[in-house]
Parts: C-alpha cells; structure tokens; sequence
C-alpha cells in the first residue's frame, strides 16, 4: 500500500521538545521506483476499426498500452496505417523510457494497421528479435442462415 515511511523525532535545539519530522522516506524493497526492462513482448491487435498495442515483460505483466482512440483518433480514422504509426511511435516513446532493448511481436487481427504499428514503434530504436502472427482463423466458419419460413 505504497511506500513506507520512516519517521525520526529529533529534539528541537531551542526548546528542547521533541519534533515529529520525516528525514527519509525508504523503500523497503531497495528497489528505484522506475521499473525496468530489459525485453518484452508486443502484442499488435489490428482490427477494421482499430488498432492496440500492449507492451508486457516475458512473463506477460503488462507494462504500457496504447490504442488510436486513446490518442484521440475518432470514428473511421482509428483503423488508418496513419493512426497506428502513431500509436507505435507514443508506445515506442513510453517503452525507451522503461529501458527496453529487445522486443519480440505477436501480430493479431486483419486491420490495416498491423504492420504500420510495429513500423512506429521499432522507428524508435529498439530490435526486433522474431515477428509472430497468431490472427485466429476459423476452422469451419459460421453457422448458415436456417432457411425462411413463408
């Protein structure tokens, strides 16, 4: 439940009174609050309507996410190659900062942005170690339409 604090009381040099005062406030873990990453996973889910990427560590703890409606994209714009270079380049941005150096890609979805998406986000400087597409595709399809009754 956050951090823990540490509180030192120290007598006041003019009164003699002892005062409350936090001097340190410690991690008990000895951990920097920053967490960071060496490699990770991203996953790209490209649909008609929009584009996700999800940023997680090997284990499959997620560390950042961005979607093109979450960056302000609206309506049929959202599903473009533009909005999803987009979300790749804010997620590139969010991944630098938490140290990451190597990634390896699952690709979801038919969308028009599968491809723009990890453009925008390996435009950062960060390698690719595989690219996985794992789009489900349907064994035997839909149920067909039972026949009308007139």
């Amino acid at each position: 439940m956050g951090k823990k604090r540490i509180v030192k009381t120290k007598p006041d040099l003019e009164t003699g009174n002892i005062k409350e005062k936090p001097d340190e406030i410690s991690n008990p873990s000895g951990q920097s609050g920053k967490k960071r990453l060496e490699s990770g996973i991203l996953y790209v889910r490209s649909t008609y309507n929009n584009t996700d990427l999800v940023l997680t560590d090997k284990k499959g703890n997620v560390y950042a996410t961005e979607s093109s409606g979450k960056l302000g994209f609206k309506g049929a714009k959202k599903g473009t190659p533009f909005a999803a270079a987009k979300v790749g380049e804010t997620l590139g941005l969010k991944a630098q900062t938490l140290g990451l150096k190597e990634i390896s890609v699952i690709v979801k979805g038919v969308g028009s942005g599968r491809e723009s998406g990890i453009r925008g986000f390996i435009s950062k400087g960060i390698n690719i170690s595989s690219i996985r597409d794992a789009t489900p595709v349907p064994h035997n399809g839909p149920k067909p339409k039972k026949p009308r009754r007139v």
